[in-house]
């Protein structure tokens, strides 16, 4: 019976667990998995450093509300990125490292710091800082964003629908990140209105193209 049907079996045996279909079919594709799963590794090493990194930069944005409203969305859409791909990681036969520096250090993007020496005691010398400032930090980092997602998605698409439909969706959400900050730091230290389309998502970090809750309420 098995005969007749033409996926039925392939190179792996039947029972192996040593070996990975998922990963072979790639290959046969011209995608190296293993190429591709420390790329990912780095690219949700950005996000959820990134993750991090926003949550003090939204604090800092003292008397503005409204942009921290937006931060907050950047922020936690970031760590949605980070919970969609971190599986993918798995599936291709890895794991993320176990020691969270080794982790940030191989982040695809700088750190997003707070662009402020630190005090004696610890906090940020507020002086230097300004709104401007925190806004040119989170453009940037949207930006590196992008250029990473967009590799993803080069080197997988016609190849790999799986992780291309992942970086597409991310890569989408990053660029509406950057044209966020690209109109708030236009008004903020140039005066000049340059529109986006953002809009107040349903809950903070809504994240409406690449969230896993539709798939799993858990996540």
């Amino acid at each position: 019976m098995s005969d007749e049907k033409p996926h039925a079996a392939g190179t792996v045996d039947a029972g192996d667990t040593s070996e990975r279909v998922g990963m072979n079919v790639l290959r046969e594709r011209g995608l190296e998995p293993e190429e591709l799963r420390e790329k990912l590794i780095d690219a949700i090493g950005a996000e959820f450093t990134t993750y991090y990194y926003y949550t003090n930069l939204r604090m800092h944005l003292a008397g503005h509300e409204d942009y921290k409203e937006i931060a907050e969305d950047a922020r936690l859409e970031d760590r949605a990125h980070f919970e969609l791909v971190a599986p993918r990681v798995y599936e291709l036969g890895g794991a993320l490292p176990n020691d969270i520096r080794a982790f940030a250090d191989r982040a695809s993007c700088p750190d997003a710091e707070v662009p402020a020496s630190m005090a004696g005691d610890g906090s940020f010398d507020t002086d230097s800082l300004s709104a401007e400032s925190i806004l040119e930090v989170l453009l940037e980092a949207e930006r590196c964003a992008i250029r990473t997602w967009s590799e993803v998605c080069d080197m997988t698409q016609g190849k790999d629908p799986r992780t291309y439909d992942m970086a597409s969706r991310i890569l989408q959400e990053e660029i509406e990140h950057e044209a966020w900050f690209v109109e708030l730091l236009s008004m903020e230290r140039d005066g000049e209105i340059n529109p986006a389309g953002h809009f107040v998502r349903g809950e903070p970090g809504d994240a409406p193209l690449s969230t896993n809750r539709r798939f799993n309420d858990s996540a």
